[in-house]
């Protein structure tokens, strides 16, 4: 692992896994809206929620998605990780209070490249509610012994 806790591409292996839990609050809620500008009434008014097919209130799908973000910022690869591209499935909702379980694993490694595929899944209890695939640029220890 690199100075900042994170993996190097060379420490990175096919099937490594890392978890990021969240439960997502009425806080959360609002304050991605303002800082977003997503106010969707299905999203910010229980009344018009109500009447979707939904029954209630959902988060924003770019909210839950953020989970994915923070297990790979955070957990795998970890810091100094760039995100490169994301590809997501928005199958299922979240509602305030639900904890969304964001799971990303080592699909691929292009060692040239500092590259990883990354499966990424996001679970609410055993519903899957997003998945998807990142591509992610990772620190690598090479280049910095290389560099120094």
């Amino acid at each position: 692992m690199n100075e900042l806790n994170g993996y190097d591409i060379e420490d990175l292996e096919v099937g490594m896994s890392a978890r990021f839990s969240k439960t997502i609050t009425e806080a959360d809620i609002i304050l991605f809206a303002g800082a977003s500008g997503d106010n969707n009434a299905i999203h910010i008014n229980e009344n018009f929620a109500k009447t979707t097919p939904f029954g209630g209130r959902i988060a924003h799908g770019f909210l839950t998605a953020s989970t994915i973000s923070a297990a790979i910022a955070n957990r795998l690869p970890g810091p100094g990780t760039i995100y490169v591209s994301q590809q997501m499935r928005f199958v299922g909702p979240v509602r305030p209070g639900d904890t969304v379980d964001a799971v990303v694993t080592v699909k691929e490694l292009v060692l040239d490249r500092c590259r990883a595929v990354l499966e990424t899944v996001c679970s609410v209890g055993n519903s899957v509610v997003v998945e998807g695939e990142a591509v992610v640029k990772t620190t690598s220890r090479a280049r910095r012994e290389k560099a120094a």
